[in-house]
């Protein structure tokens, strides 16, 4: 079995809406799994703008903590 990750909306009907179409050329039966947020979920920008504010991270401004560059390292080829 296959996996495609996609998002989409649910309808009030309770039809689910794909954002864009599937590239599946073949007409076949799916499973659909549904992941949703709580209510009480912050979205992305929230949770980020939160930790960059949050002084327990301010350490990680401090130059000396700038320990790697981009020399360090191979590259990673899949």
């Amino acid at each position: 079995m296959k996996a495609i990750e996609t998002t989409g909306s649910l309808e009030k009907s309770g039809l689910l809406r794909l954002d864009k179409p599937i590239a599946i050329h073949k007409k076949q039966r799916v499973k659909i799994i549904i992941l949703y947020g709580d209510e009480d979920e912050i979205d992305e920008k929230e949770w980020i703008a939160s930790l960059s504010g949050n002084p327990a991270f301010a350490f990680l401004k401090n130059k000396k903590e700038d320990i790697y560059s981009l020399s360090d390292g191979k590259p990673f080829k899949a």
